[in-house]
């Protein structure tokens, strides 16, 4: 059974709207929930957001049967903590069970022993998909532009740039990726034959143990440096030589492995789940045996389409951009779009695409949420003579620079005032993009392309709400200075002493 949140009020229970929040506190924490606590005071949003919940959140389940659930006030609650703080479900549980403040946000007083499990935490924070996200995030945003006083028919200035969020994984070598693959290959199989009742894996981690040595042997003999073209050779001799062994003995594991999944029947739907990922990741070693064969012994050059970066995460990406001190970074790029209030309006994540492939569906897409996107600036990896054109159709000024020797019409038009004006207001992005970073995206630690995109999602949430409860705190302290340089004045008809 799940509802939104418990109508009926525990004994110690307080109503969100009447949690008291440190005004003095600069830890994330309470600006988070200052955030939250706007959103919920509000009856109209409060009400949006709820349908939303209800609505989105296992849209095919049926929630008014079954054992009582998390609330979904409480899965948002505990989605947008674990992001804005940066924080993984092992830090999570121990701040829903033993922080008061953030208990009294998911709906437990004093005297209730409600307490999270990490897994019971993991399983419904996953709940919340990209699609349901992006819709919170326009409710959050309106909320936000509501608060600075900006109605729905302002006019918005955006500044659009992306960034790499890297996945979490190792840095990929051929034979490394190879023993990733069939170290799984090893142990999946050797749990398979455990549930079967069958003995044919009993050594599957001395098994991984032989593997990695024979890794450790290829990875130590490309240490060695030649001094002279004897030695050279005798060099590349053995790395080939130990390159080989490795390869042979992987084979030999993957070989063994296709003679079991022969002999062997799965009896039900997991055993079924689990020869299937047996099979994926026996695919993969097969492309990391190919791969290394062909660079390794025979001296190709291995075509960058060919590659994987991980077995686990294959959505990974190999990204030089040029940025000093980071030569390469792995990962997907995320593209995303602010305004002038310092609110993500929109993000996408690039899939094998390159900022100039996407600047024209970002303009569209946030033109759908928020009409009022006039301007928009870019830096130069945006440009081609398609998007000058075509973004001039949608938006008043385009502050796009050209790439090489200007024309004295491109050059007029970037000296305009406007255009000068947007370019100089453009670096205030990477301020954004730093804050995502600092928030949860430098590295997504979810697994799979559906995690990383829920990821990336509760991150511009989180930060929007984050955001909200900046300025709510930021008014608190005006109106506490204001208040107090009242007290200190005298009253009317008496001289000070």
């Amino acid at each position: 059974m799940r509802v939104v949140q418990n109508i009926q009020m525990h004994l110690g229970e307080i109503d969100v709207s009447r949690i008291e929040l440190d005004a003095k506190s600069r830890d994330d924490i309470p600006q988070i929930l200052r955030g939250l606590r706007h959103l919920y005071k509000d009856r109209t949003l409060r009400a949006k957001l709820f349908d939303l919940l209800n609505a989105e959140i296992a849209p095919k389940v049926d929630k008014s049967i079954g054992r009582p659930g998390m609330t979904l006030w409480a899965i948002f609650v505990c989605g947008v903590i674990r992001l804005d703080l940066n924080i993984d479900y092992d830090r999570l549980q121990e701040l829903v069970n033993q922080h008061n403040t953030l208990r009294q946000m998911l709906g437990h007083g004093v005297f209730d022993p409600v307490s999270y499990h990490y897994q019971t935490l993991k399983d419904n924070v996953r709940l919340l998909t990209p699609e349901l996200l992006d819709k919170v995030n326009q409710i959050v945003v309106d909320a936000g532009h509501e608060l600075v006083g900006r109605n729905r028919s302002g006019i918005l200035r955006g500044r659009c740039d992306s960034f790499v969020v890297e996945t979490d994984i190792h840095y990929p070598t051929d034979i490394s990726l190879l023993f990733d693959a069939t170290r799984k290959v090893i142990e999946l199989t050797a749990r398979l034959n455990a549930d079967l009742g069958l003995s044919h894996w009993r050594q599957h981690a001395y098994n991984v143990r032989h593997l990695k040595r024979h890794l450790r042997a290829a990875q130590s003999t490309k240490q060695r440096k030649a001094r002279s073209e004897a030695h050279r050779q005798k060099n590349d001799a053995r790395v080939i030589e130990a390159h080989a062994r490795y390869l042979e003995v992987a084979e030999g594991y993957l070989d063994k492995a296709r003679q079991t999944l022969a002999v062997t029947h799965a009896g039900d739907v997991a055993q079924l789940a689990a020869r299937i990922e047996i099979e994926g990741f026996i695919k993969h070693a097969e492309r990391q045996i190919d791969q290394t064969r062909r660079r390794v012994i025979l001296g190709e050059v291995i075509p960058h389409a060919e590659k994987v970066f991980s077995v686990f995460e294959p959505h990974t990406e190999w990204i030089s951009k040029g940025k000093a001190g980071v030569p390469v970074e792995l990962g997907l790029r995320v593209c995303v779009l602010e305004d002038q209030h310092r609110f993500v309006l929109h993000h996408r994540v690039m899939e094998k695409q390159t900022d100039e492939q996407v600047a024209l569906t970002m303009v569209k897409e946030t033109q759908q949420r928020f009409a009022g996107l006039e301007t928009c600036s870019f830096d130069k990896g945006f440009h081609s003579p398609e998007n000058q054109r075509e973004l001039r159709a949608h938006l008043n000024l385009v502050a796009l620079p050209r790439k090489g020797k200007l024309s004295q019409q491109a050059q007029a038009i970037e000296q305009a005032a406007e255009f000068v004006q947007a370019r100089c207001e453009h670096p205030a992005v990477e301020s954004a993009i730093n804050a995502l970073e600092v928030h949860g995206l430098d590295r997504c630690p979810d697994h799979g392309l559906d995690g990383f995109k829920r990821y990336v999602a509760l991150a511009v949430v989180a930060r929007n709400i984050h955001r909200i409860g900046a300025i709510l705190r930021d008014q608190e302290n005006r109106r506490a200075q204001r208040k107090s340089r009242l007290a200190d004045r005298a009253p009317p008809g008496r001289l000070a002493a």
